[in-house]
């Protein structure tokens, strides 16, 4: 957390519209500067100034396809990190191939997703129900590293235990709260943390360390949470105090 707040790396978010604030207000706690945007035309400026990006393909149209494209060749092309959260593949055509393409024409250093995404993306047959895992953490390991290892990335799939790789290396994280799936845009926010992380140390320490902030927070905040909605707002709170 320190060293975020020292460097306060830029980050550009390509996310959906649910996510957002949310997104922004949760950089901002931990000592990131947040970009938000979606179109293409400014994406190799803002690429060129940042630390790092996250794309979130949670909500799809032409033109945030494009913009996900430009930015992520522009990331490819500057050298910097980039996180992809595959929201929902499996769930339609054009979502599970616009995240296959993505991945690998610009390959991101960080695959953030739940259990069934990167079962699809591995090409293991799965459940998927939307944007929501059926399948547990435990039977997605061993797509998870043969994925890592292939695309020459860390993969970060959270559930109950989280759970990272890069193919060779893997952690564990066995913190937060049930109560967090309840809450939406919580998986994205794990996304803009990792890439918040990814700009000022490498992949996989970082998606270690953004999963241990995530469930650290999220358990804090549900301890002193009458439910959802001010588990919420605790949590960014959780995550400023943990400076």
């Amino acid at each position: 957390m320190k060293i975020i707040s020292e460097k306060t790396p830029v980050v550009v978010n390509i996310t959906n519209y649910l996510a957002m604030n949310f997104n922004a207000n949760a950089l901002l706690a931990i000592g990131a500067s947040p970009i938000m945007s979606f179109y293409d035309k400014e994406m190799d400026e803002l690429l060129a100034i940042a630390d790092s990006l996250v794309v979130n393909i949670g909500c799809l149209d032409d033109d945030e396809i494009a913009g996900m494209h430009e930015a992520a060749a522009a990331a490819q092309r500057y050298g910097k990190p980039w996180v992809i959260d595959p929201v929902g593949v499996g769930a339609s055509k054009v979502r599970t191939e616009t995240a296959v393409g993505l991945i690998t024409k610009y390959h991101p250093s960080i695959v953030r997703c739940n259990a069934s995404e990167i079962m699809v993306l591995h090409g293991t047959a799965c459940k998927t129900r939307g944007v929501d895992s059926v399948e547990p953490v435990e039977k997605a390991r061993g797509c998870a590293r043969e994925f890592a290892a292939e695309h020459r990335t860390v993969v970060a799939v959270s559930g109950a235990v989280d759970f990272i790789t890069d193919g060779e290396r893997e952690a564990e994280v066995h913190k937060g709260s049930p109560l967090m799936a309840k809450v939406t845009t919580m998986g994205c926010c794990a996304s803009a943390i990792c890439a918040a992380f990814a700009a000022v140390m490498p992949p996989f320490e970082a998606a270690v360390h953004a999963m241990d902030l995530m469930g650290t927070a999220g358990e804090a905040a549900a301890a002193r949470s009458r439910g959802t909605g001010s588990l919420a707002v605790n949590f960014i709170d959780e995550l400023s105090l943990a400076q």
